[in-house]
């Protein structure tokens, strides 16, 4: 998109006064900005806004972080900050999860010309931080990859506009569904009867849980077309979100395959998922850990959704339910072809790592 003359676009409308290219930028909440085009110097607030910013190849942009980027933590599934270290010596602007920090933020050098925030309702209210910090505050809804997938690609695009990176915006666009027609094509014409159950254990939700903790929903499953056990109306409360069944009910659905989100390895070796599986009499009547057939995902909700571990399960998933559909997929290497286009690097291995090597393999249980 040109950055001069008079330009319509839906959510801007870009002009020139001396030389300097500006925008009025409507953004998700339907606030209207005035900002410079391109912005050179921004920060991100809320869950999963830096991701974004990473995936439209911007983070030299930023100037400082909220302080879940400057934590060393024993585990990390987030491979915008695996691919990106530097961020880790940014200054800090507030507390992850939106608590910004006005008085921070103003002292900044060099200061910031836009604020990008997801997930308003949590933290500093954005017009309030607008009001103190002088800067302008564009809300972005973060989406998802399935019913709101068109939220994801228009805060993207809105993004795009204000850091000049339309091109980039539309190849994100083009590659997420690429993916999702790929998974769809793969397995939307399997028979029910050629379908294998499974279910996923050790969902995490604000912090890791036991083999009980599962989705409903869960998006990797639902790319594939898989029989997802728990997907039962009777179980869900609401459309999407983890969810704690009864153990007796998976006892009693007794899937062919298992999963287990790796998140619950955070509570130790005497806790969590895996714990259970080797240790819990119930559990060790189950055909799958008999079988040996229980599999290690990769945490995707992690500081909000990844996308890229969400398409990368699926195909490891998919490879696993239709062998034959998946012949020429590798899922590591298809993991780390989704990493390196999204945020730059293969960051599979290093994440790996993070988890005792259980991704993408079965889990061992003596």
């Amino acid at each position: 998109m040109r950055r001069s003359g008079l330009i319509l676009a839906g959510m801007v409308l870009l002009v020139v006064a001396g030389g300097v290219s500006a925008a009025e930028i409507t953004d998700s909440a339907g606030r209207r900005h005035d900002v410079p085009i391109p912005a050179e110097r921004v920060i991100c607030s809320g869950p999963g806004c830096l991701r974004l910013l990473v995936y439209l190849q911007a983070q030299d942009r930023v100037v400082a972080v909220d302080d879940i980027e400057k934590k060393r933590p024993q585990f990390d599934a987030r491979p915008y900050s695996l691919a990106n270290p530097q961020f880790k010596t940014l200054p800090m602007f507030g507390e992850f999860r939106g608590y910004d920090n006005p008085e921070l933020i103003m002292s900044l050098t060099p200061a910031p010309q836009v604020i990008f925030k997801t997930s308003p309702t949590l933290g500093h209210d954005p017009e309030k931080l607008q009001q103190k910090t002088g800067i302008p505050v564009i809300v972005l809804d973060y989406g998802d990859l399935e019913h709101q997938r068109q939220n994801l690609y228009k805060s993207l695009r809105i993004m795009a506009l204000v850091l000049g990176k339309q091109e980039r915006a539309e190849a994100l666009v083009g590659y997420f569904d690429q993916l999702i027609s790929d998974l769809a094509r793969r397995t939307r014409d399997m028979a029910a009867g050629g379908r294998k159950s499974c279910f996923v254990g050790g969902i995490a939700l604000k912090g890791p849980h036991g083999f009980q903790s599962t989705e409903p929903g869960y998006p990797p499953f639902g790319f594939v077309n898989a029989r997802n056990v728990a997907q039962n109306p009777s179980l869900i409360g609401k459309p999407a979100g983890a969810a704690s069944v009864a153990k007796e009910k998976i006892v009693e659905w007794n899937p062919d395959l298992l999963f287990l989100d790796l998140s619950t390895l955070q509570m130790g070796e005497k806790a969590g998922g895996l714990f259970e599986l080797k240790t819990d009499p119930a559990y060790r009547t189950l055909g799958a850990v008999n079988r040996g057939e229980v599999y290690g995902l990769l945490p995707y909700n992690w500081y909000t959704q990844n996308f890229g571990s969400i398409l990368a399960n699926a195909y490891f998933i998919g490879k696993l339910l239709y062998p034959s559909r998946f012949i020429d997929v590798d899922p590591v290497a298809k993991a780390d072809e989704i990493y390196s286009f999204l945020v730059g690097k293969p960051v599979f291995p290093a994440m790996n790592r993070e988890f005792q090597g259980l991704a993408y393999r079965k889990v061992p249980l003596s």
